[in-house]
């Protein structure tokens, strides 16, 4: 007689690859933001991997909320300790979900140009609107065309030397490490994260 097969055991959802790049991606981010203004001028503000993640989540993750939430939940666990900031962060978060959002087009098209387009306009899209919200919203600047130029000219270091840059090394890194990942071990394709 013959003994039957043991059964394959179920993958756990907790600790599955995904989950586990999930929880990676949110700890480092919240570590790499705590660095960044613990070690104030040491480093590029903005020069952190949020716009990035969110895009990278956008693309992989097939949880669209999870795609979402997760870079949200590691800027607001980093605000919980660097501060937190007002009506702006409506803004910040904002821009940082619709990066998310748009990391939706990449699915199935991740490729450098893609990828470096996206995360270009992505950075460019956090400027431009986060600039916009402190000059409608604030005091520093009159409340015309000219206070409007003064401010995005104000912000413009931290583009320049912040968040563009930032978004562009980050989905190097977060793109290209997963891809090398992949190759290596193809339980790694994000199907798993739900």
């Amino acid at each position: 007689m013959s003994q039957p097969l043991p059964s394959r055991a179920p993958q756990s959802r907790v600790f599955s690859p995904g989950t586990l790049v999930l929880c990676g991606m949110i700890a480092f981010t919240v570590i790499y933001r705590l660095g960044v203004h613990a070690a104030a001028g040491a480093m590029p503000w903005n020069f952190t991997p949020v716009e990035a993640m969110a895009l990278f989540g956008g693309a992989y993750f097939t949880n669209r909320r999870l795609a979402i939430a997760v870079p949200l939940v590691a800027l607001f666990l980093a605000d919980c300790f660097i501060g937190f900031y007002g009506w702006m962060m409506l803004a910040v978060y904002g821009c940082v979900a619709l990066t998310a959002w748009g990391g939706f087009a990449l699915r199935g098209r991740v490729g450098f140009w893609n990828t470096l387009v996206a995360a270009a306009g992505s950075a460019t899209g956090f400027y431009l609107v986060t600039n916009f919200f402190v000059w409608l919203g604030g005091t520093m600047y009159p409340h015309s065309a000219s206070g409007l130029v003064a401010c995005y000219l104000a912000g413009w270091p931290f583009y320049q030397y912040g968040t563009l840059p930032g978004t562009l090394v980050w989905s190097a890194l977060l793109f290209g490490s997963f891809a090398l990942l992949g190759r290596r071990w193809n339980v790694l394709h994000l199907t798993a994260v739900h």
